[in-house]
């Protein structure tokens, strides 16, 4: 249960009490089940092995700097993003180099990767590892984005796109709104919300840089109502620093969506096909802007993120600090292993997560959160026919005819998708979610939104 704080006196209301602000299309109410929102952060032991994917970002793969034999300390260059759209990555650990080898990631799919046996916690000796909060920075914009890229810092939401490339904006364009993602509106998942409370400065100071390194003066953060004692907490922080903006939003699914958060905090609507800079604003979330400050302020490469480890049978659900390559077994064993009605186990949220079919995988850099699921909770219902409700199209964020985009793609009529928007479907599963039928509607418009892409790009090419 959540207590909310009374925000009139700091933040603007208007005459009918309704500061918070929201998109106006769309979206649904799922049960929110934060049962670690009140968890503090937990630094979870380092494995005896770490195991890191090469590439643990969206982009070109990272290529591969060390050999088996080689030692590594905490912090060092690993394997390096070289092309344009790419991510470094960093040792989470030290010891020594086992093996570089294609090993199964959360999906199956083997992907290079570097084992390292774990000696002793040795780290680079220019990383500061103090709790000591610094805010004064120092960095101009251009260091800041060679820093931020040097670091290997990707965002942390989900996409894990590098974030230096995110803040190098393109010619013929202009960032005018630096947003911070703080809605955390997938339920289960409260990673946010503890760092909001217990590393709020750190990250505040995190969002300037960001900002910095766009030439704004402002950061907007935008944080869903239910999260009081994070609010209250920012509020009392934001009031240090010039120009940072906390942006109380309504508590509704997919709230945290890039474009549902643009037009909730701006009012501006990014265009279909077009991307949150075509509208003058950059977004990235809280992890990212932690990282970021870290990286900046501390000289911390990405070595370890946050994720949250719950579910309705998990007795104790936990936030941890994790190093990167982890073994999700390990995860799992700590907390009493898999419970007897555990069916399924996603890693992110229960609307846009992904199910793991491999426990013997690792944490990466964009795994938020590790799910149980109940077979009560994940078994699907036997789909009926369509009642033309319309339920669909009232829960669409987007403002799209669910219902007809799946049966389009479902008869593989490609270009018909394309004329309906199929590929500005946010994948939220808003539709599916409400639907009273049981019908699988995201799972077809998924792969009529692939197929339509890569209609789209052969055309192109011609």
């Amino acid at each position: 249960m959540f207590f909310f704080v009374n925000l009139q006196a700091k933040v603007s209301v208007n005459k009918n009490n309704k500061h918070v602000k929201t998109f106006r299309k769309g979206g649904v109410h799922p049960e929110e089940n934060k049962f670690a929102h009140q968890s503090c952060l937990e630094d979870f032991p380092l494995s005896k092995q770490i195991v890191m994917y090469a590439s643990q970002h969206l982009g070109a793969p990272a290529t591969v700097l060390v050999a088996k034999g080689d030692r590594v300390k905490v912090g060092q260059l690993i394997a390096k993003g070289e092309a344009f759209v790419s991510a470094n990555l960093h040792a989470s650990c030290s010891g020594v180099v086992s093996k570089v080898d294609n090993i199964a990631d959360i999906t199956g799919f083997k992907k290079p990767a570097i084992v390292i046996d774990v000696e002793d916690d040795i780290w680079e000796e220019d990383i500061d590892r103090s709790k000591d909060i610094v805010a004064d920075i120092k960095l101009e914009k251009a260091d800041i984005i060679a820093k931020i890229k040097e670091k290997g810092i990707v965002g942390l939401g989900g996409a894990c796109f590098p974030t230096h490339v995110k803040l190098m904006i393109p010619e013929g364009k202009k960032a005018e709104y630096c947003i911070i993602n703080a809605a955390e509106c997938e339920p289960y998942i409260s990673i946010d919300n503890r760092i909001m409370i217990e590393r709020g400065e750190e990250f505040i100071i995190g969002a300037t840089i960001l900002r910095k390194a766009l030439d704004l003066q402002d950061v907007y953060i935008g944080i869903e109502e239910n999260k009081s004692e994070a609010i209250a907490n920012l509020l009392k922080i934001a009031a240090k620093y010039q120009g940072v903006h906390i942006e109380v939003l309504k508590t509704k699914y997919p709230q945290g969506a890039e474009k549902q958060l643009i037009k909730a905090i701006t009012n501006r609507e990014v265009p279909a096909g077009k991307l949150p800079i075509d509208v003058g604003c950059v977004v990235d979330n809280v992890s990212t802007a932690l990282a970021v400050y870290e990286a900046v302020q501390k000289n911390k490469p990405l070595i370890s993120n946050y994720l949250t480890y719950s579910g309705k049978s998990v007795e104790h659900p936990k936030n941890y600090c994790v190093r990167l390559g982890t073994p999700i077994q390990e995860i799992i064993a700590a907390n009493g292993g898999l419970k007897e009605d555990t069916c399924k186990l996603i890693s992110g949220g229960p609307m846009m997560g992904k199910a793991i079919s491999n426990l013997s995988a690792y944490t990466t850099k964009g795994f938020s959160s590790l799910l149980q699921m109940s077979e009560k909770e994940a078994r699907r219902q036997e789909p009926k026919n369509c009642i033309r409700c319309a339920r669909c199209v009232d829960a669409c964020p987007m403002g799209l005819e669910p219902y007809l985009l799946s049966v389009l793609a479902k008869q593989g009529r490609l270009e018909e998708c394309e004329q309906e928007q199929i590929m500005s479907c946010i994948e939220c599963g808003s539709c599916q979610f409400t639907c009273p039928s049981a019908r699988p509607l995201l799972d077809y418009i998924r792969l009529g939104k692939n197929k339509t892409g890569a209609m789209i790009r052969a055309r192109a090419q011609k």
